[in-house]
């Protein structure tokens, strides 16, 4: 059996990468998928009979457009962007929209693609979607980070609803960037809606939601280590990336009694023996969030830390990692350090940001592996409790939002628990995210039949 399910996979990729050439971030997210898909898909044969797989893998639809703007200076710029829609067999689609250099085709469709199984498993009708440009915020004013996302809004409006597909902030699109595609959107469509999600308190937006992803990578943590009769307070943690997953995640990690000793960005990284405690916290906020400035500058403030440049906080041990940054950002070498130092779990608070073989030396160590499409699915989960504000036209308060919050990273827990038990009582968290977002959306596109 296990020869067949190998001959599946290998066939299956084949397809899949003959189809989309040169897509190799698609490519690694669509194996790490399939290779626990596999088997249960032949074990049910009306999902192999009924080609899911290969529907599920294919996007619904790809928008691609160009985005001309005027800087500063007087000078005309063009970008590109995308919207790839994937699946919207459980509801609108549902994805954030990322600005970065390092954006292409690949890059989104990877995303989207995840986010179908993370939607699917926070239990909430949302499809899977994902879009961005190949624009770098970072370095450019205010008015001209508006002038290009007012232009992105011309032509994203006519692909987008409330009823239709719902994007949100990703790396590079925070408050500001929502307040400037939503106002656009606002005064073409004459209409107040919640067809953006990640806005600010004064015009719709949610409570918890900045905190969201992070929170819940750390809620999800706090499941995993209870399955083995464990809890946060009195371990380490190293924490990458310094936006607001690594942010909020670190805030909660050190509410709940957890000593965080680093944190990154794309220049290096901090660690500080003494930990990052909630003043030092605060002042990293205002670092990132307001001045826009690089983690080097924690050492100039905090002079017992260490800054070590362009490198990854991954030497450094602990008990819980903790990965906000970045896509693969962590490989084999790094994994099996934090293992030899004595690693006990650890949460994807970004997307896919362990390599595939690093992901195959925490399987083998057996140690707690929480994976992106559910550790980091706080973040969307929290979008789709804003959509359901917006709907109602209320506005839930903090701990309500945050309840329903643990409450949904506790199910998306369950069910990994639910379809990744192994026979010795081993939770394998990624393939029971795989097969429990699977079921919930290969079931709904049985249901259409052949659409």
């Amino acid at each position: 059996m296990e020869q067949v399910v190998k001959d599946e996979i290998d066939r299956f990729m084949r397809g899949l990468i003959r189809r989309n050439p040169g897509q190799r971030e698609f490519h690694q997210a669509v194996r790490e998928v399939i290779e626990s898909l596999m088997p249960f898909v032949l074990e049910h044969r009306k999902y192999y009979d009924a080609h899911i797989l290969e529907r599920l893998t294919e996007p619904d639809r790809v928008i691609i457009f160009r985005v001309c703007w005027e800087d500063d200076h007087g000078n005309i710029r063009t970008n590109r962007a995308w919207r790839v829609q994937f699946n919207n067999a459980i509801g609108p689609y549902k994805g954030g929209m990322r600005f970065h250099p390092t954006v292409t085709l690949s890059v989104l469709k990877f995303l989207g693609f995840e986010q179908c199984f993370k939607n699917a498993l926070t239990g909430l009708p949302m499809g899977g979607a994902k879009g961005g440009a190949n624009f770098n915020p970072k370095g450019k004013s205010d008015r001209e980070v508006m002038r290009f996302c007012q232009s992105l809004m011309i032509e994203l409006s006519r692909h987008i609803g409330e009823d239709t597909d719902i994007p949100a902030g990703d790396i590079g699109v925070g408050e500001r960037e929502i307040g400037y595609m939503f106002g656009q959107y606002r005064r073409m469509e004459n209409r107040f809606t919640g067809v953006l999600t990640g806005k600010g308190l004064a015009f719709g937006g949610s409570l918890v939601r900045k905190e969201a992803t992070g929170y819940g990578a750390v809620y999800f943590m706090q499941n995993m280590l209870a399955s083995r009769g464990e809890g946060l307070e009195g371990k380490t943690a190293v924490v990458s990336g310094a936006g607001n997953v690594a942010i909020y995640c670190t805030e909660k990690l050190i509410a709940s009694g957890v000593k965080v000793l680093t944190l990154s960005d794309s220049d290096g990284f901090i660690f500080d023996p003494d930990g990052i405690d909630e003043e030092k916290l605060e002042w990293v906020k205002e670092l990132k969030e307001v001045r826009r400035g690089r983690i080097r500058e924690y050492v100039e403030k905090f002079p017992r830390a260490e800054f070590h440049a362009k490198k990854r906080p991954w030497s450094v041990p602990c008990d819980l990692a903790f990965p906000c940054a970045t896509q693969n950002e962590l490989d084999g070498a790094d994994a099996q350090t934090l293992v030899a130092n004595g690693l006990k779990a650890l949460a994807e608070g970004a997307n896919m940001p362990c390599r595939p073989e690093a992901i195959g030396e925490f399987r083998q160590a057996r140690m707690l592996f929480g994976p992106g499409k559910a550790a980091n699915a706080g973040g969307v989960a929290v979008s789709g409790l804003e959509q359901s504000q917006n709907s109602l036209r209320i506005a839930w308060s903090r701990d309500e939002v945050d309840s329903r919050l643990r409450h949904i990273m506790r199910g998306i827990h369950d069910t990994c628990v639910k379809w990744g038990r192994e026979k010795d009582g081993h939770v394998d968290y990624e393939k029971g995210a795989n097969i429990g977002g699977f079921i919930k959306v290969a079931d709904a596109m049985l249901a259409y039949g052949v659409v």
